[in-house]
């Protein structure tokens, strides 16, 4: 029992390899994922090949009953090494397949085949729409054949069970619809070369449909480095002091207005990163020489996002970077803890006016676009 190929082998390679070469790519969330897919296989008997062994062994065949669908399932992990272009690793289970053969003199042959393995693809994608990409994935299976034949009448089986270990190629085309930044759909429709537990290499193709759950935050894009000029502290003097006549009475001290610094988020830290970069801390470090000799009341550190990603990861990440910079100023500033907050704003208090970035897709031009709202912001109050 072996499945033959099937001939649009040819167009399926033809459709994954100009996916590949395509210079679009949609920007996939980066990092891990993981997901499920289930749906009808399928494989074609060759039936002139029972045929021919039954008449080697003096029997005639009357009739074959094929069955050569069954329902199939993958689990699959990957790791998306680049918006172009992911690795994914899975185990899947193509179903069982089988055949009834009636022979003259009077008898059955019955063939029973289990498929079972791994696999290693690489995917890459092409975008169609906002939310909806084309994938295309090649890459390598190894599967365990697993065969059974039984008899009745006069047909008589001399090998009953086999099973068969190998590596075959595989490739597949579909669609990924994103419902989120976390979740997605896929359609598929994929080949697996395996070699039939009797010496023999057929195809088994699979059309599945399931869900895809992705870890971690937005995607890295490609943005140009900011050029952000060093943090300066602006202290404005006090009046002068009214001299009156001896013996002097000094002046009320001068409430200084609250100076304000933005520092870039991309100054600071690494994308989607919360620790400060070797060129932040320097940052940092200089801001802190200028408050020397400085009385002041109190500092607060807020950290802000662009609107890109969810709200909730958006807040989380601006506090986590609020916290950091503060943390900075403590250790390596001597910054008194008590005299510094730190608050994290998210995405509710951009600088970028509605209308100044336009769309909701992350693109380059989206992300370079709304990077003045990707920042800290250090605020000093106190008296001179």
């Amino acid at each position: 029992m072996t499945p033959t190929t099937h001939k649009s082998a040819g167009a399926l390679s033809l459709l994954t390899l100009a996916l590949f070469a395509s210079p679009m790519a949609l920007a996939q969330q980066s990092g891990w994922y993981g997901g499920a897919s289930a749906g009808r296989t399928g494989a074609e008997i060759d039936d002139a090949r029972i045929t021919s062994g039954l008449l080697g062994q003096g029997f005639n065949t009357t009739s074959i009953e094929d069955r050569d669908r069954s329902t199939g399932f993958k689990l699959f992990g990957g790791y998306q090494l680049s918006p172009h272009f992911a690795l994914e690793g899975g185990y899947f289970d193509l179903g069982k397949f089988g055949y009834t053969a009636h022979t003259d003199p009077a008898g059955t042959l019955n063939g029973e085949m289990r498929v079972k393995g791994l696999n290693l693809d690489l995917v890459g994608t092409l975008p169609l729409t906002g939310k909806l990409s084309a994938i295309g994935r090649v890459g390598v299976n190894y599967s365990r054949v697993n065969a059974r034949l039984s008899s009745t009448g006069a047909v008589n089986v001399s090998n009953p069970t086999a099973s068969k270990n190998g590596a075959n190629a595989k490739y597949g085309v579909g669609l990924n619809y994103a419902f989120s930044d976390a979740v997605a759909m896929r359609l598929e429709v994929e080949r697996y070369r395996v070699n039939d537990a009797i010496g023999n290499k057929g195809d088994i193709d699979m059309v599945s449909v399931g869900l895809v759950y992705r870890f971690g935050g937005p995607a890295p894009q490609p943005v140009a480095r900011a050029v952000v000029p060093e943090p300066v502290l602006v202290v404005v003097p006090s009046p002068a002091t009214v001299q009156a006549p001896p013996p002097p009475v000094p002046a009320a001290p001068a409430v200084i207005a609250p100076k304000r610094v933005s520092l870039s988020a991309e100054s600071l830290f690494g994308f989607d990163a919360n620790t400060v970069k070797p060129e932040g801390r320097m940052a940092l470090d200089q801001f802190a020489r200028d408050l020397s000799g400085t009385t002041y009341e109190s500092i607060s550190v807020e950290g802000h996002t662009d609107r890109l990603g969810s709200e909730a990861y958006n807040q989380r990440l601006s506090e986590q970077r609020a916290a950091a910079v503060k943390s900075h100023l403590v250790t390596t500033g001597k910054i008194d803890a008590g005299k510094i907050s730190a608050v994290g704003r998210g995405e509710t208090q951009p600088v970028t006016k509605p209308g100044d970035c336009q769309g909701n897709q992350r693109t380059t031009a989206l992300v370079a676009c709304l990077q003045p709202d990707r920042r800290v912001d250090v605020e000093v109050t106190g008296t001179r």
